[in-house]
């Protein structure tokens, strides 16, 4: 009687690239120097691997959302951006989202942050490592940011 609808649906990806406004979210690359070189702070919710951010909220800078994001979710209060507003964008998640991610040093190594906001997991697991480690753990649409990050801190 009726036609078939399809079941295909758009992601996040699709979304974006056709031209929808994208939501907007902003971190940092949390790092660290130690005896054993530059360390960065990677955050694992379910089974995916990300740095620290979070959505921007209303009539907020993206600079100051990843201030706010990191501080909240890793508990870190001596954060520091050496390179202040300097970012690049990841490229969007599977639910759309694109973060903008800066740099941010820290002396501290244990993350305080809040497990959950909102009602939801904040992050299950943190860990810190090295560039090589990250580039196995992070997924492929934060290869650009981390690449970043190396050759920014690194000075090259």
């Amino acid at each position: 009687s009726g036609r078939s609808r399809s079941c295909a649906s758009t992601s996040g990806r699709e979304r974006a690239a056709a031209g929808a406004t994208p939501t907007r979210a902003a971190g940092a690359v949390v790092f660290r120097r130690t005896e054993r070189g530059v360390c960065v702070l990677v955050l694992r919710t379910s089974a995916t691997w990300d740095f620290p951010n979070g959505r921007l909220e209303p009539g907020e800078t993206e600079f100051a959302a990843a201030q706010r994001e990191v501080a909240e979710g890793t508990g870190f209060a001596d954060l520091d951006f050496p390179f202040g507003d300097a970012h690049r964008d990841a490229l969007p998640a599977a639910d759309g989202k694109i973060a903008s991610y800066y740099l941010a040093e820290t002396d501290e190594a244990e993350v305080q942050g809040p497990r959950r906001a909102a009602g939801r997991k904040q992050h299950d697991e943190w860990r810190w490592v090295g560039f090589d480690e990250a580039e196995d753990l992070l997924p492929p649409r934060l290869a650009l940011v981390l690449d970043w990050a190396r050759a920014t801190i690194d000075g090259r």
